[in-house]
């Protein structure tokens, strides 16, 4: 349930020079207000949530402004950082034991190769993907 402070029958829209609250020592300092049914808030929150959003103030400001909100889903480049993450962790582990050994193994520098090369090359198809979208 959204609740607007100060909301009447008489102003579905509070004109900013005329009926707006004005607040002093803010960014922002006009307050819209705005009566909605019960079915027009559930459905304002429905699209909040596919937005991403639970900020009602920004929800309404971005839709009045721009008239759209563009939501991202980073979370397979989450993923692609953790393995970038893993694969530097791997290159500072070879690169200690090179340097207390002086030598390292060649399997250890094609595994590290070839991890490098399928991280490479899931971040490269995400990005494409992400730019076609």
């Amino acid at each position: 349930m959204f609740h607007l402070v100060g909301a009447s029958p008489q102003t579905p829209l509070a004109e900013p020079e005329k009926e707006g609250v004005i607040m002093a020592n803010r960014e922002r300092a006009v307050r819209l207000q705005i009566l909605v049914t019960e079915e027009e808030a559930a459905k304002i929150k429905d699209n909040m949530a596919a937005a991403g959003t639970k900020n009602l103030s920004l929800y309404a400001r971005k839709m009045l402004l721009d008239g759209e909100i563009v939501h991202r889903d980073f979370s397979e480049l989450k993923a692609l950082t953790k393995e970038l993450a893993n694969l530097a962790r791997n290159i500072n582990q070879i690169a200690l034991r090179a340097n207390e050994t002086r030598s390292i193994y060649e399997q250890d520098i094609n595994d590290l190769q070839s991890y490098y090369y399928n991280v490479k090359r899931a971040v490269q198809e995400r990005l494409v993907k992400m730019i076609e979208e």
